[in-house]
């Protein structure tokens, strides 16, 4: 019978490659990357204004509230999106909360705003992609944390 067993018995390896196979493994994947990279290339975006004049979103009542011009307080949001963006990359458990908490802001923000509904609609579908990966990080491992056999298995079996 201990013959039996054993011969059925995996290899972690292979484990590790099945979990890298698996659809749901492969959306984490995708979220992991894409909530690291857009957060800190909007973020640097902030000091260049390559894409877009950013300081346009900051609604009114906020430079009211808070003593700064518009232009420093979107580089302050800049700052602050590279460093939720490297809290995905090193902690996607905790910086995918941060960055739906961080997009639900912005949410708020944009509708305090006229004229940018349609970008506080598009914010809040980014905002269900950070949940669904803070969600996925719970049944996975760090892509990067520990061997390269173990990196990718699921931290529960289903």
């Amino acid at each position: 019978m201990a013959q039996l067993l054993e011969t059925t018995r995996v290899p972690a390896t292979a484990r590790a490659s099945s979990a890298a196979g698996r659809p749901a493994y492969q959306a984490y994947l995708i979220l992991y990357a894409g909530f690291v990279a857009l957060p800190i290339l909007a973020g640097l975006d902030k000091f260049f204004h390559l894409l877009v004049n950013w300081d346009q979103y900051v609604a009114p009542v906020v430079t009211q509230i808070i003593p700064v011009t518009g232009h420093a307080f979107m580089l302050a949001v800049g700052v602050i999106e590279i460093a939720a963006g490297v809290l995905v990359a090193v902690r996607p458990r905790i910086g995918a909360f941060v960055v739906v908490l961080w997009l639900w802001g912005i949410i708020v923000n944009l509708l305090l705003v006229h004229g940018f509904y349609d970008v506080a609609l598009r914010d809040f579908g980014l905002s269900l992609g950070a949940l669904a990966l803070a969600r996925l990080s719970q049944d996975f491992k760090h892509p990067m944390a520990g061997s390269t056999t173990h990196g990718s298995l699921p931290n529960r079996s289903y």
